[in-house]
């Protein structure tokens, strides 16, 4: 039977299941996901589904990402609603594929993860299952595994094993919806230029749980646990001096209280350097090569391969030791003399993210 794969929390509880009501069919899992938005979403989702396919001993296969057939395919649904038009041409994308995968192995029997997601409708799922069922010549095997406390055994099982738990469908349209509804960054699709990962981002968790699994294969004791935590993220960052653009860093944390300020340098103390507005502070690439014990040549060089964002953030507690701190600071190669203008736009948030103990 070949077992089309959307996520883990949904796929972990309902191979399960498979298992115990069809113990003498051969399970393979196939992951095809083109809607999935962005690729680092992705990854991460196939990173914890292979992970619970080796838990539960089923083969899996990853179909391929193109995401471009699928935007095709939904163009001009944009704009409906969950469990709308759009989700039924998702639906009918991702069951074909996997029909065709079926007939390719030989298997006469296909299903779907999607059939325990209480987000789907489950007469929805079945409907397109069926019609391609028949265009291929298989049967679509749709068993409600949601009734009977279904969903809550599923929710059981996913916090037991630890999976991950998307908050979003998994397309671009459904997730931008969904935060504007929200009034809620989407923060899933900030990529910083320099790849810096930053806190919460999606390459975070990647790292996380990679880590988690190299944990589990070595026998380390472990646990992941929840942390609320002011986030950050900077949208763009802009300095002029007389006019004329230069090259500067923005530490993280760094805000104004509009997005543009101008003035000039007031005072210096300890090799930081005042702007006379919006508490603004200044140091060189000299002085953060020294407190980083790095060896930077230049702001550009720095802007486009930064260090690791937990060493910006110790560079910042040297220069700004409380932690309440959101004054912009910037790193220059040379300290300006003339008519600075600063453009600054970033958003501070409260956010959770997960974090891994190691016990």
């Amino acid at each position: 039977m070949l077992v089309h794969i959307c996520c883990s929390v949904d796929s972990h509880f309902f191979l399960q299941k498979l298992q115990t009501s069809y113990p003498d069919e051969k399970l393979i899992g196939f992951f095809y996901d083109p809607n999935i938005h962005p690729y680092s979403e992705y990854q991460l989702r196939l990173l914890d589904v292979k992970r619970s396919c080796k838990k539960l001993n089923v083969e899996l296969i990853e179909g391929e990402y193109d995401t471009e057939s699928w935007l095709k395919a939904v163009r001009g649904l944009e704009h409906e609603p969950e469990k709308g038009a759009r989700c039924s041409v998702c639906f009918d994308h991702r069951f074909e594929a996997t029909a065709q995968q079926a007939q390719v192995l030989g298997e006469k029997i296909f299903t779907s993860t999607l059939l325990t997601s209480p987000k789907k409708s489950l007469t929805q799922l079945q409907k397109a299952g069926e019609m391609l069922a028949e265009k291929y010549g298989l049967e679509f095997l749709a068993p409600d595994y949601r009734k009977a406390s279904g969903t809550q055994e599923q929710n059981r099982i996913a916090k037991e094993d630890a999976l991950y738990r998307q908050d979003y469908c998994g397309c671009l349209f459904g997730l931008t919806m969904q935060r504007d509804q929200q009034n809620k960054l989407a923060d899933e699709l900030f990529v910083p230029i320099s790849g810096q990962i930053q806190p919460e981002s999606i390459e975070a968790r990647i790292r996380l749980y990679e880590k988690r699994w190299k944990l589990e294969e070595d026998g380390v004791p472990h646990k992941i646990i929840k942390q609320r935590f002011l986030n950050w993220r900077l949208i763009s960052g802009l300095l002029r001096v007389r006019k004329e653009v230069v090259p500067a860093h923005f530490l993280p944390y760094s805000t104004l209280k509009g997005d543009y300020s101008r003035g000039g340098i007031e005072y210096t103390i300890d090799q930081i350097h005042y702007m006379n507005r919006d508490e603004v502070r200044f140091i060189s690439l000299q002085h953060y090569n020294q407190l980083l014990h790095a060896a930077y040549q230049s702001v550009s060089e720095l802007i486009f391969s930064p260090p690791l964002f937990e060493d910006e953030l110790r560079v910042r507690q040297l220069l700004e030791p409380d932690f309440f701190s959101l004054s912009a600071l910037l790193v220059v190669d040379e300290i300006p003399e003339k008519k600075i203008e600063i453009l600054c736009q970033s958003k501070t948030y409260s956010d959770v993210r997960e974090v891994l103990v190691e016990r």
